[in-house]
């Protein structure tokens, strides 16, 4: 459907988010100066709960982070991996309910731009959280106004931890999709170098999955002079580094889309002495459902294997994050509002993304819709790096995507009453 196909109050939405657009880049700039990283976002978290108390949406902290989590994360390297500062908040009352996600972590990224609201810090929003954290703030506002319309409720997700791969996840864990209970959901991203203003969607898979191996191998050290009297972890680490990749090309069909790197190997420090131990670290990425469940049954058999026939022993450490899945029936019934927002001609759907986003683990438990939002042309630097600039002017189609979504989706499944 296109605006003169819409309802009169849709179309006022639409307009309500563009009447917003100043307040969206004035958010998001703010946002921007204050970039965290991780599962613990405490400035984050305080600007959009004093915006949700200013609108008077209640909220609550949501997120939980286990110490199995907490041990998995320390043992890849990453630290201080001990609470989820998540937010949840709904506007409406009752069911249906349509869950709208936000993400708003940044990344280590030292901002390498030329803009007024630089961030100072060494991390940066080099991916576009604080945008999408702005545009659903804006629709919150709006949706507010129009509580008492709502034939339902729409849920109001903030999260942490997105480029950890697992925030979402805390989230979950720690209640999200229930009271009331979530019935389907939405989220955007961004996209800086795709042109401004086009929205895409992938029906069926539309992220990668990723798993990270961490692989600590025990030997034991000596000098260099007598290795019959050690066990040389080095050595016991390219075995492993090279069975693995074997194992890509003679257990994987060709023709699945799955890849698989080792990002970091090290031990040691000096050529006359081998170390106590070593470690790797492999990165896997797929679209292949089946494919990813037999190379995550088999690696660790690997690992372990080489690791026993040259007498040494290894801990590993993984982390998974799987596709994210756009449910085709929802994308079909919700493209006439995503229409409406960007204009016949600038919604399409495209291949999935190789890069993995952890809206996953909601996709996973509820039928939801990943859609992306060109902000930038193809010239443009891409995310995750240091020059990326966002085109702020499509900021309230956003805000605007969220709300006549939302509106839509409860407007056809409103319980009968």
């Amino acid at each position: 459907m296109d605006r003169r196909e819409m309802p009169v109050a849709c179309s006022q939405l639409i307009d309500e988010a563009r009447a917003l657009q100043d307040e969206i880049v004035a958010d998001r700039r703010a946002l921007h100066q204050i970039p965290e990283v991780g599962m613990s976002l405490p400035e984050t978290r305080a600007f959009v709960t004093a915006r949700l108390d200013e609108l008077g949406i209640a909220w609550r902290p949501c997120g939980v982070v286990s110490p199995q989590t907490t041990e998995s994360y320390e043992r890849l390297g990453y630290h201080d991996i001990t609470e989820s500062t998540g937010v949840v908040a709904a506007v409406g009352h009752g069911g249906p309910c349509i869950l709208l996600r936000a993400d708003m972590d940044a990344l280590p990224i030292v901002e390498d731009n030329d803009l007024p609201f630089c961030s100072t810090r060494p991390c940066s929003h080099m991916c576009g959280h604080d945008a999408h954290a702005a545009m659903l703030l804006a629709a919150a506002r709006i949706l507010k106004r129009h509580e008492d319309e709502l034939p339902g409720t729409v849920k109001l997700m903030f999260q942490p931890g997105e480029e950890l791969g697992y925030g979402s996840k805390t989230m979950i864990d720690d209640g999200l999709l229930e009271d009331p209970h979530v019935d389907v959901a939405f989220a955007l991203h961004v996209i800086a170098n795709a042109p401004a203003g086009r929205v895409t969607y992938t029906p069926g898979v539309a992220s990668a999955s990723l798993d990270t191996f961490g692989v600590r191998i025990q030997g034991r050290g000596g000098h260099t002079s007598a290795p019959q009297q050690c066990v040389d972890p080095l050595m016991v680490a390219n075995q492993i580094y090279q069975a693995a990749n074997l194992f890509m090309t003679r257990e994987i069909d060709p023709s699945a889309s799955i890849t698989l790197s080792c990002g970091t190997m090290h031990g040691g420090t000096v050529p006359n002495v081998l170390p106590d131990t070593a470690e790797l670290q492999f990165g896997m990425r797929s679209f292949d459902v089946d494919a990813r469940a037999h190379a995550l049954a088999r690696l660790p058999q690997i690992f372990e294997s080489y690791a026993g026939a040259w007498r040494a022993t290894c801990e590993i450490a993984t982390f998974s994050c799987p596709c994210t899945r756009t449910d085709p029936d929802l994308a079909a019934e919700l493209a006439g509002a995503l229409r409406a927002v960007a204009g016949e001609g600038c919604v399409s759907s495209d291949v999935p993304m190789p890069v993995t986003e952890d809206f996953a683990y909601v996709s996973e438990a509820v039928p939801s819709l990943f859609v992306q939002l060109g902000a930038g042309s193809p010239d443009a630097a891409p995310h995750h790096n240091p020059h990326m600039v966002l085109d702020e002017s499509v900021f309230w189609m956003g805000a605007a995507m969220h709300v006549v979504c939302a509106l839509t989706w409860l407007d056809a499944h409103a319980e009968a009453r």
